[in-house]
């Protein structure tokens, strides 16, 4: 009976804005300006933000060419506001809770078929826009890069099947803008507004020796792959590339059989550039743990931090922390409060990065109740720091100089460049620069059981548990020592890869049945497509030439 009540009272509101009359639950905006009157319910493109005082049916485009340095905004005329809507979604809600609830659903659609539907974030928009405001404008793109939630969404539809769906040529885009709740579960409205635009992507002209799979020198640390290659794959992924399908790619390397197979740079790197990974250096930090171990610096991974801190003297003091092992940090699985998914978290790395000691900030973190250790995954950067200073006071001379004597010396890395903490100690969480070769001998010492050139730098036990299901993120995905782990599926067969990883789509893939290591360098950090571009890199592209 509700869910009928609930329809009625929408098809009233659809016939009451058609014709100009509101129900109010909460005071909107009024409907006052003739172009607003006549435009009810719909959707227009604009190029400038022209203000609404001055805004005509002639700005109205029709079409929009998308390219670089380019401005495309949406207005958007409503028959009342978003509070009220969302009452008849949950009419024995309050306004507050309402808005703390809803917001709008944004539904892409090209060519006829849906591409991307958002709910956007509750926390986008203020209280008093959506109790009131029944115009309101959003920037799509930006040439000034704009300070907008609408940008991040364009982005993400963008990244999540939107680029290639406005493939080059001319296209129909449509968007949906719904009123939806999330309450215990997510209740979605009809749309209340709609419309659409010609867009036109013009045809990127390129360089034709970009597309040439590029040729390989001569190196003293590898050999170079006789094997056949697949030409026209490696050239179709080059041409997006170049075109700018997948952006910001700066590197991919692929090792297999212990020699290099394909060696290609694009926009402006070559073999020599070091490329900031990002998180890909949370890796070496397992691995420097692992050959402290190796080396009896430390006694094992099990230790926890009260072996090297008193726990007492920091904040908000519990015996809980000192059951948090270094295993717990490794994997993620510590019950500090700490959650870089979770903006609101207190432990959140964001948090972090302005004190002036970041492993106080970590050891000065609450115990999160609800977190079991070793049982729950929550991604803690802060951990990672934690991780390296007891490397560093563990070994001699410290962990730049360890790491320099350990691991970058006997794998001939020669050229690198650490990030530092506020305290002067390499950044385990991050930012350690190689170029790609190097990374790509990371990469293989896992392969190689832990040796390089006949030395063992790493143990087999560390490898083995380090590239094991330590703890799942999901039902498909699993974490490991500071690598994650996941299985691509091409053609009936499973491709399983244990993986370091950056953000903006840097990965170093160490394949766990095929004698295959690929890496990827990107610089797409922060955007929706960087971490899904390299996924169709990947699935599309690399293992299919590759593992033929």
């Amino acid at each position: 009976m509700a869910s009928k009540i609930t329809i009625l009272a929408l098809s009233l509101m659809t016939y009451l804005n058609v014709s100009g009359q509101k129900t109010e639950f909460v005071k909107s905006d009024s409907i006052i300006y003739p172009i607003h009157k006549s435009n009810i319910g719909k959707i227009v493109f604009m190029k400038q933000a022209i203000v609404i005082e001055n805004f005509k049916e002639t700005d109205f485009l029709k079409s929009a060419e998308i390219k670089e340095k380019t401005d495309l905004n949406i207005r958007v005329f409503l028959g009342n506001s978003l509070t009220n809507y969302l009452h008849l979604l949950s009419p024995q809600l309050t306004s507050e809770e309402l808005t703390k609830s809803g917001n709008y659903q944004f539904t892409f659609i090209v060519d006829g078929k849906k591409v991307y539907a958002e709910n956007v974030n509750v926390g986008a928009g203020s209280v008093e826009s959506k109790n009131q405001n029944t115009i309101f404008r959003v920037p799509l793109i930006s040439s000034t890069n704009e300070d907008s939630w609408g940008r991040f969404l364009w982005n993400r539809f963008f990244g999540y099947g939107g680029q290639d769906a406005l493939s080059e040529g001319e296209h129909q885009l449509k968007i949906e803008i719904r009123p939806y709740l999330k309450l215990t579960e997510v209740l979605t409205g009809n749309i209340i507004a709609e419309g659409q635009i010609k867009i036109i992507v013009p045809e990127i002209k390129i360089d034709e020796k970009l597309v040439k799979i590029q040729s390989i020198k001569p190196t003293k640390d590898w050999k170079i792959s006789t094997e056949k290659i697949d030409v026209a794959k490696i050239e179709e992924l080059n041409r997006k590339i170049a075109k700018q399908t997948y952006k910001n790619v700066t590197s991919i390397v692929a090792i297999k059989d212990g020699k290099i197979f394909i060696e290609e740079y694009f926009n402006g790197a070559n073999r020599n550039t070091l490329h900031d990974t990002r998180s890909v250096g949370k890796s070496f930090a397992s691995t420097l743990l692992g050959i402290a171990i190796k080396d009896k610096f430390i006694k094992s991974e099990t230790q926890t931090l009260k072996d090297f801190y008193n726990l007492k003297s920091f904040l908000n003091y519990s015996a809980s922390k000192d059951s948090i092992t270094l295993k717990s940090l490794l994997t993620m699985s510590s019950t500090f409060e700490g959650s870089d998914m979770n903006s609101e978290s207190p432990g959140n790395e964001e948090n972090m990065y302005p004190t002036n000691n970041w492993v106080d900030f970590t050891l000065n973190l609450p115990i999160d109740d609800t977190k079991e250790i070793n049982k729950q995954w929550d991604y803690f950067t802060a951990g990672c720091i934690v991780l390296g200073d007891i490397i560093h006071k563990s070994v001699p001379n410290g962990l730049e100089k360890y790491a320099q004597e350990k691991l970058f010396k006997p794998l001939n890395i020669t050229k690198y460049k650490w990030q530092f903490t506020p305290q002067k100690v390499a950044n385990t969480a991050g930012s350690l620069q190689l170029n790609s070769l190097d990374y790509a001998k990371f990469g293989q010492l896992y392969k190689n059981q832990g040796t390089w050139n006949g030395k063992q730098i790493l143990s087999k036990e560390w490898i083995a548990e380090s590239m094991s299901h330590q703890i799942a993120i999901s039902e498909d995905e699993f974490y490991g020592y500071l690598f994650w782990n996941k299985t691509y599926k091409l053609n009936g067969k499973d491709y399983e890869v244990y993986y370091s990883s950056g953000n903006g789509g840097n990965r170093i893939f160490i394949f766990k049945d095929q004698p295959i290591v690929i890496v990827i360098t990107s610089t797409a950090y922060n955007t929706p497509y960087g971490e899904k571009q390299v996924e169709k890199i990947m699935q599309e592209y690399l293992i299919p030439a590759i593992t033929k």
